[in-house]
């Protein structure tokens, strides 16, 4: 979406950025932020560790809208990174084996946190591994050292900080976190799929009330990591 474009259904603009997500992890960082190392895994040939490999990958720049669950979207921000899909052929097929049959990829994340899309939806041209935005190298309130940025989707798609991606046969590998309602297979933004079994625009008045305490908490804890690295 361009900054122009028309919010999706249940959106609403936030003119700040803020480190967001499941209050559980607020006070959960990465204990590597500056150097990328993403283990490959699942039903493959060959489990590997990429390093260096990623940066070989044709770089590409995006600008996309971040469309938080909790009906939050903050406007055209910049990525710059590796296309998914190009990480998909040119090193997880020819240097794992990822099985011909893999449809459902887990991304798992140093903080501990999960989530998954299926590998069709992370094969679209705007699904990125990021590690820039706005120019700058990513900074850990914005999932230093690698992140997911699938813009269709919801950005608890998106994992930050991610350390190992595996590709399946199936779902069974994946225990998602919090409560399961509030994990959609796929998440699109546009068909508002913010949870299961529940309607989107429900979740909507569930979600909207802890965002600005959510928010608080984060870059509480944020803060006070700051400090005490000083």
């Amino acid at each position: 979406m361009t900054e122009k474009s028309k919010l999706p259904p249940g959106q609403r603009e936030r003119t700040d950025f803020p480190r967001f997500g499941l209050t559980q992890f607020a006070e959960r960082f990465p204990s590597e932020s500056a150097r990328i190392q993403v283990s490959i895994a699942g039903d493959i040939a060959d489990p590997i560790v990429v390093e260096t490999e990623i940066q070989r990958l044709p770089r590409v720049e995006q600008s996309s809208d971040f469309h938080c669950v909790t009906t939050w979207t903050y406007r055209s921000i910049l990525w710059s990174g590796f296309r998914f899909k190009d990480f998909y052929e040119q090193i997880a097929v020819p240097l794992a084996g990822v099985s011909v049959d893999a449809t459902f990829v887990v991304l798992r994340a140093q903080d501990g946190y999960r989530s998954s899309l299926p590998l069709e939806d992370l094969l679209a041209a705007d699904v990125l591994l990021a590690d820039k935005m706005d120019g700058e190298v990513l900074s850990v309130t914005h999932g230093a050292p690698l992140r997911l940025v699938a813009p269709a989707h919801y950005a608890y798609k998106s994992v930050k900080h991610i350390k190992q991606i595996e590709f399946w046969c199936n779902d069974a590998h994946l225990h998602p976190i919090g409560f399961r309602f509030m994990a959609h297979p796929r998440a699109r933004v546009i068909n508002e799929e913010r949870g299961q079994w529940i309607p989107g625009w429900v979740l909507r008045y569930l979600y909207r009330p802890f965002i600005r305490s959510t928010a608080s908490r984060f870059e509480r804890l944020m803060q006070e990591r700051s400090k005490n690295e000083q």
